[in-house]
């Protein structure tokens, strides 16, 4: 009895929690490449990398720091949590050797920006249908 009370409560669970769709690394068609390692993800995230391997300049566009797909992108994809991405762009930023990326209002705006900057790498919610944006295998 007890292990069919279990089975009922974690199908329950699993029935109530809602659908997220899985987050996508994306860039511009300019980009070049067509996967990264985690790592690499976290060097131009981190804006350690600032050329992708063609010599393009690499502009990074992120969403808030407190906004849901940031946190799970951050979380999932690069394996860090924002406020160490945070921490690393002011470090950056308050010793002159670096600057943070710059951050969009909306998964909307994130899409147009990357779609029209060449070099640019940002993430979205998946599916991603759009001619300039090229979609980024993390391996």
């Amino acid at each position: 009895m007890r292990n069919i009370l279990k089975g009922l409560v974690a199908a329950a669970l699993c029935c109530a929690t809602p659908y997220v769709s899985p987050q996508e690394l994306i860039a511009n068609r300019d980009a070049g490449v067509e996967s990264l390692t985690r790592n690499e993800a976290r060097l131009y995230f981190t804006m350690r990398l600032k050329n992708w391997p063609n010599g393009t300049l690499v502009k990074v566009f992120v969403l808030p720091d407190n906004n849901p797909l940031h946190i799970r992108f951050s979380n999932e994809v690069l394996g860090l949590y924002p406020y160490q991405l945070r921490r690393v762009w002011d470090r950056q930023i308050f010793s002159g050797t670096g600057q943070a990326p710059t951050t969009v209002s909306s998964e909307q705006e994130m899409l147009e920006r990357v779609a029209k900057t060449p070099g640019a790498i940002g993430y979205a919610d998946g599916p991603i249908d759009h001619s300039n944006i090229r979609l980024l295998e993390v391996r």
